[in-house]
């Protein structure tokens, strides 16, 4: 599929495997990659089976042992609270379960064998689809073929992956309370299976908001903090939120592939000599991912560059430096 550069960027992965038309496909993953952070995957290869049974199962899972505790949190913070305190409120009911290095859903309190069996099933899938896609970046940003999956094993040898199971309920204030505040996403590449129907889900571009587009059976990908540190900023992260709806329960099930706990993050080698070739470079800095996700816990509704600069001053008063071998 073609976009234009004012449209929402939609990629075909049956063209970015193969064929005539894969010349293209891999220049709009590109551009996708460099000037938005986010695009809209299709062909993907995820059961669309599948995908029907989670969203089924999560939608009656949400109404059956939910709903009513969500109602209870509502109706409280908007009798309670100031606007001042609103606006940094998330109106969504959420949970998480982590698929790797190990997973827990068997043991997910309030699923049932059916929903769990679906999850692990759906995390195994876009398990496979985060490192095809890594694959893909690899060949575009001139890497080795493995560079980025790699970069994300910590000394297990593997990359952590879990899921973030959410609903946005309908808001009767939508202009005090946000779904989602805005924010970038700390890890690497995240996958997400979102509501076809409902939409909510915006992303900031040249200074402002766009739809994410809703899309049956697509799957969005977008870009997080640590891939914008391994390409040295060539690849971004982009901020984004979820805008409150009047009208409709917007699920978002988005699936997080990130660097192992103690995988240490640094700027590819190869492309910092690239770019030091045509001019000055100025580094991002060398962290274990641990200690990024410490400072990210009290800051993810915060700007991510003094984010950065933090980890760039823990690195400069370590007086023993990172080891990358």
């Amino acid at each position: 599929m073609e976009t234009s550069s004012n449209s929402f960027p939609v990629l075909d992965m049956a063209k970015l495997a193969a064929g005539d038309e894969r010349p293209q496909a891999m220049a709009l993953l590109r551009d996708a990659c460099e000037n938005w952070g986010f695009f809209e995957l299709v062909n993907h290869g995820v059961s669309l089976e599948l995908m029907d049974e989670v969203e089924r199962l999560t939608k009656a899972h949400y109404v059956e042992r939910r709903e009513e505790k969500f109602r209870d949190f509502a109706r409280e913070a908007l009798a309670t609270k100031r606007p001042d305190e609103l606006a940094k409120v998330d109106w969504e009911s959420t949970f998480f379960l982590r698929h790797l290095p190990v997973s827990d859903v068997s043991d997910a309190p309030g699923m049932d064998d059916d929903y769990k069996a679906a999850m692990g099933e759906f995390g195994r899938a876009v398990e496979k689809l985060a490192e095809r896609m890594l694959e893909l970046m690899d060949e575009n940003l001139g890497l080795e073929k493995g560079y980025l999956k790699a970069a994300f094993r910590g000394s297990e040898g593997r990359p952590t992956l879990g899921t973030k199971v959410s609903n946005y309920p309908p808001c009767p204030r939508q202009e005090l309370v946000k779904g989602l505040r805005a924010h970038t996403d700390a890890g690497g590449v995240i996958l997400l299976f979102q509501d076809d129907r409902v939409s909510g889900l915006q992303l900031l571009k040249d200074g402002r908001w766009v739809d994410v587009p809703p899309m049956k059976h697509a799957i969005v990908v977008n870009l997080g903090d640590q891939l914008e540190v391994i390409t040295n900023g060539k690849y971004k992260s982009v901020l984004h939120r979820v805008v409150a709806q009047t009208d409709g329960n917007r699920m978002s099930i988005a699936s997080f592939y990130n660097p192992g706990a103690d995988a240490v993050i640094y700027p590819a080698p190869a492309l910092v000599k690239a770019e030091e070739e045509e001019k000055e470079v100025e580094m991002y800095p060398k962290f274990v991912f641990e200690d990024y996700m410490k400072l990210y816990v009290e800051r993810k509704f915060e700007a991510k560059e003094p984010r950065f600069e933090a980890m760039k001053a823990m690195e400069t008063l370590n007086a023993h430096p990172i080891s990358t071998t």
